[in-house]
């Protein structure tokens, strides 16, 4: 297993759901967290965490906040995607803004920020990047439009592993189903304590950031109820 160290890690959607979590377990385990979030005023900064405006529709902002990063502690070990909206979208609906929306921050977002960071996360030798997907990576439910977001998400995280390999980055995706996060308040298919909690996918993304990249593992499938052929 890799040690923590002075490692760094980027992690954006950082201000609630399942990216405040992994912000929050990174931190307590020793990580220094640089934290992208439409409104940094929701985290208060200390020695090992720095926060800044990230807004994953804007193509410039993910070069200036890795610009901000290396700037305030020389580079970067790793970083998790955990940016997403889902807006529910139908193959039946007309038009296509709430699909485009979803394009641009659920897929342009997390590459954006991996083109930006790759320089640096050659640099350490064991580079991470770490997605945060969905099962409806995985298979379709009644929401198409996530789910084909989050299938390029998969295919964004195999592309990371075939391109850095010999860099030593090594890129996992991460893919839960219900999670108790503000994003399945309106859902009613199965009860909020039966879903899996923020705070165990956060330890599953730092799992996947100690492994050494000899072992390391591309794709974490994580179930709250039985799904057939998963």
């Amino acid at each position: 297993m890799l040690e923590v160290g002075n490692r760094i890690v980027m992690v954006s959607g950082a201000s609630r759901g399942i990216g405040r979590a992994v912000v929050d377990r990174l931190l307590a385990s020793g990580f220094r967290v640089s934290a992208g979030l439409r409104d940094p005023s929701r985290l208060a900064e200390s020695e090992r965490l720095m926060t800044y405006r990230y807004d994953a529709e804007d193509a410039r902002s993910p070069i200036s906040w890795v610009n901000a990063t290396v700037a305030r502690w020389g580079g970067i070990d790793a970083i998790v995607n955990a940016a997403g909206i889902n807006p529910k979208v139908r193959v039946s609906d007309e038009g296509e803004n709430e699909l485009d929306e979803m394009w641009r921050v659920n897929v342009k977002g997390p590459l954006r920020l991996v083109r930006a960071t790759l320089p640096h996360l050659a640099v350490c030798g064991h580079g991470r990047v770490i997605n945060l997907g969905s099962l409806a990576g995985k298979r379709v439910g009644s929401n198409v439009g996530y789910a084909m977001t989050k299938f390029a998400v998969v295919a964004l995280t195999h592309g990371i592993r075939r391109e850095g390999r010999a860099a030593g980055i090594r890129a996992t995706v991460i893919c839960p189903g219900y999670v108790a996060t503000d994003m399945t308040l309106n859902d009613d298919e199965i009860p909020r304590h039966e879903m899996s909690q923020p705070g165990d996918i956060a330890r599953l993304v730092e799992t996947a950031l100690m492994l050494p990249n000899n072992a390391s593992v591309s794709e974490m499938l994580v179930h709250c109820q039985f799904e057939p052929m998963l």
